[in-house]
Order: structure tokens, then sequence, then C-alpha cells
């Protein structure tokens, strides 16, 4: 089956930590999902900050032989869904792999797909003169802030909201997997 690839910057901080949640989640779920993470500007063989590695020790998860890894067009073709940690990563990258629109989103955008969307800045009536005024466009953060250079604190926080959006990231792919390939009945 293919998995999910999580992307940020370096590799050494959101996406490492995403990945070892995810990594995490699936064994306590049982799911059965490929996980890897790389960076956009990584440097090949980096470990995880000391910082992220305690961030989710705390939650059981050890992170201490992670290294770094740049993002490669076979990492992007394996990948069933790609997770970046910001908007301006998922840009980049499909600046680069064309080819990936369609299975990119941000964590954030992933995990709200398919529930209520903000409004939209579209036109609306409006009554008395009948003009139709543009509502301005109601802006979403799809970023999760890079913690690199902060301290155990931001860490930990930033933690915390990845293991929030993974878990119903995994929770959305497998059963947007499960629909697309149902297992056959028996007979």
């Amino acid at each position: 089956m293919p998995g999910i690839l999580f992307v940020c910057t370096g590799n050494t901080c959101r996406s490492s930590m995403a990945a070892a949640i995810a990594t995490h989640i699936k064994e306590e779920r049982g799911l059965d999902i490929d996980i890897t993470s790389a960076g956009l500007a990584a440097r090949e063989g980096d470990p995880a900050t000391p910082q992220a590695i305690q961030a989710v020790a705390a939650m059981g998860i050890d992170l201490q032989d992670h290294r770094a890894r740049q993002v490669t067009g076979a990492l992007v073709d394996d990948a069933g869904l790609i997770l970046t940690m910001t908007r301006s990563h998922k840009e980049y990258l499909l600046q680069l792999y064309p080819e990936a629109r369609g299975k990119t989103f941000t964590l954030k955008e992933y995990v709200r797909e398919g529930k209520e969307k903000p409004p939209s800045g579209e036109p609306r009536e409006e009554t008395g003169e009948g003009a139709a005024v543009e509502e301005p466009p109601v802006t979403v953060d799809d970023d999760i802030p890079d913690p690199f250079g902060q301290p155990l604190e931001v860490y930990q926080a930033t933690a915390r909201e990845l293991a929030e959006l993974v878990g119903q990231a995994l929770e959305k792919y497998a059963q947007d997997t499960h629909a697309a390939n149902p297992a056959p009945s028996e007979g």
C-alpha cells in the first residue's frame, strides 16, 4: 500500500516528529501504512534535534535513530499521500514535482478536507442597492510553525499539535484508502 510522506524544511524537527508519531499511532491501531519523512532542504544524515527527540520521548516515542533525508522523486512517486508542514512547503514541492498534485496537502488542510469548509470570498447579494458586495476571503492558517532554535516547551507544544493532527490524518487516510480499495467480500 502506498504510504504517507511527511515533509518540512530540514527533516530534523516537524516532519521527523510527525513521522515518528504516525508510526507510533499506526502500531497502536494496527494500521498497515508505510510512513516516512523528508525535507526540502535537508542535510542528509543529520539527526533530529535534541529538543525534538525529548519532545516525543515524553510521548513514549523514540526518535534517536532518525536521520534526515532530502525529498526525492522516488519518495514522491512512492507516496500515496504527501503531508507538508506549511503552505510554502506544499507550493515548493509542487513546483519541483507537479505530478504530486492531488496527493499533496498541508497536514492541517488534509485533516480539514471533508469537514466544513471556511466561507470563500464569493460575492453575495445585498439588500438595498442590490449591488453584489465581495466579502473578504477568510484566511486559514495551514502552517505548523517551525520550532527550530526554540526552547523545549515550543517543541513540546508542536509535538502535541502534531499528535492530534497526525492521529486525525491517519484515521482519514485509512478510511479513504479502505473506501478506494474495499476488501473482497467472502462468499
